[in-house]
């Protein structure tokens, strides 16, 4: 009887040590000070409070620690100060439910991303944000207010660029095929450089720069007005530049034609190009027109080149994303069975390195991405790009975000459509007399997304069908240093500067 008793009791004991936890959540509410009737997307934030750190005044995520904030979110279609939103705190969590984090204390705040562009370059103007609070977990959860709202500011210029900021142009162009696309007025947006000497007279060879993920207008304004302080100091070549804002709500367009985001390529190159040509005195031929972009800005100037051979003279990409999709940041999209957050041996794909160590995976990047939201990301803007249009109006996703599980009739479509090598591989005869010896690609040995590898790969498809090839790889120069030259941060942009120019003008030599 006693030994049954006791039996009976451990069983018990280790059903409770068994049982779930009890699931969490958070509410939010909203200050009637900053109005009322609000839309958004409603992301928590939390982490842990490090006794040994000064607290920050916010609580947010960081891409390149991805799992030392936890987050969680929902949409909301009309939030009232009356009334609190209460956010699951277990479904749609990264990187794990609250309810199974260790027991101490965390700072929480929460923010109501209005425009839906967090997951784009944070928060920003016009969102709302609540005050930050300290819990002990496991235990009760306050009610978040969202309680001020970000305002709108202009980070100053440098110091260096300040007197170059007025002498920037803006090109603000209503395209006809975007807007009939979209329904809506659609522009193509960004700024225009002008060279020491403009008379309206003299044409100047052009370059049209795109800038990376998460650049806008404002960084656009920047580039150009560093340009115009680099021309004026004679530390670059006379010519037009043109930086052009390739954001969007749902990420970066890239300048491609796309059943999702519309005919940018066709748009840029057929209607913008020739109205800027009609306005300015540029030099209108192919061997005066050049592009040049870092990041997905590399690859958007990239595919400009090859998907329009005889609109532009060469193109410089610096760090592009992904050419060749046998290697799309580690992941070969088109392997029998791919997953696109581990390998074969069940893995995680590692995505950001920095000092050769992996500080990044791709299963912790595209689930938090997921959670922030289904517009902006790094990984859906790709797939707003690349992918075909859904039933439902929204791309088809290339892979399935709980399991990783790669669509392969989606890859096939990115193969056949956006494949910058498999282009080149399969159209080169068409391609070669307009486009050989136009590519002129740098990277560095150390990238901090792995784009050494996909470039390589192109490089390699480039000579098979023999084409004259300019691939530079940097030793040990990472993403984000890839342009510094000792205490010079612009030397690789002045060295491509030159060396289009010397296309456009045989005969000068670099004076810097």
């Amino acid at each position: 009887m006693i030994k049954s008793l006791v039996l009976l009791t451990s069983a018990l004991l280790l059903g409770a040590a068994a049982s779930p936890p009890e699931p969490l959540s958070i509410p939010v509410t909203i200050a009637a000070s900053v109005g009322d009737h609000q839309s958004g997307r409603l992301i928590v934030f939390v982490e842990r409070v490090d006794p040994g750190a000064k607290p920050s005044a916010s609580v947010d995520f960081n891409a390149f620690a991805p799992t030392t904030a936890t987050i969680t979110a929902r949409e909301v279609i009309d939030l009232r100060p009356t009334v609190a939103a209460v956010v699951d705190a277990e479904t749609d969590a990264f990187p794990r439910p609250l309810s199974t984090l260790p027991r101490g204390k965390y700072r929480l705040q929460a923010v109501l991303d209005r425009n839906h562009d967090y997951a784009y370059n944070g928060r920003g103007p016009g969102d709302l944000i609540s005050s930050v609070e300290t819990v002990t977990l496991p235990g009760p959860i306050p009610t978040l207010t969202l309680n001020s709202e970000l305002p709108a500011t202009e980070s100053a210029p440098r110091a260096d660029l300040a007197p170059y900021y007025a002498k920037v142009r803006p090109v603000d162009f209503q395209s006809t095929l975007l807007t009939a696309f979209r329904g809506t007025p659609t522009s193509i947006r960004g700024w225009l450089a002008l060279p020491p000497g403009y008379d309206g007279k003299t044409p100047f060879p052009t370059v049209y720069s795109d800038g990376g993920f998460g650049s806008t207008l404002g960084s656009a304004k920047r580039s150009a007005a560093n340009m115009i302080r680099l021309m004026a100091d004679g530390k670059a070549p006379p010519m037009i530049w043109v930086y052009l804002d390739h954001s969007v709500g749902t990420g970066t367009h890239e300048f491609a034609d796309s059943a999702n985001n519309g005919p940018w390529g066709t748009a840029l190159t057929s209607e913008l190009i020739p109205a800027l040509e009609r306005e300015y005195t540029m030099d209108a031929r192919p061997s005066g027109r050049f592009l040049t972009g870092h990041s997905s800005g590399g690859w958007s100037t990239l595919w400009l080149q090859v998907r329009y051979p005889k609109v532009f003279g060469g193109s410089w990409p610096t760090s592009p994303d992904p050419s060749d999709f046998h290697d799309f940041t580690n992941i070969d999209i088109y392997a029998p069975n791919a997953n696109f957050y581990t390998d074969a041996a069940g893995k995680p794909r590692p995505l950001i390195r920095e000092n050769g160590k992996v500080i990044a995976n791709m299963v912790d990047f595209a689930r938090s991405e997921a959670v922030m939201g289904a517009y902006g990301g790094q990984i859906t803007s790709f797939e707003w790009v690349f992918s075909p249009r859904g039933r439902d109006g929204r791309p088809v996703p290339l892979f399935d975000r709980a399991t990783g599980r790669i669509d392969s009739s989606v890859a096939a479509y990115w193969r056949d459509n956006y494949d910058i090598a498999n282009i080149i591989r399969r159209d080169w005869p068409t391609l070669k007399p307009d486009l050989d010896g136009k590519i002129h690609l740098t990277v560095g040995t150390a990238d901090t997304f792995y784009l050494d590898g996909p470039a390589h790969r192109l490089e390699a498809v480039m000579r098979n069908v023999g084409a004259r090839t300019d691939f530079r790889y940097l030793p040990g120069k990472t993403h984000f240093d890839l342009y510094v030259r000792g205490d010079d941060r612009d030397a690789l942009l002045k060295d491509i500067a030159w060396e289009m120019y010397a296309v456009a003008r045989p005969d000068a030599k670099r004076v810097n």
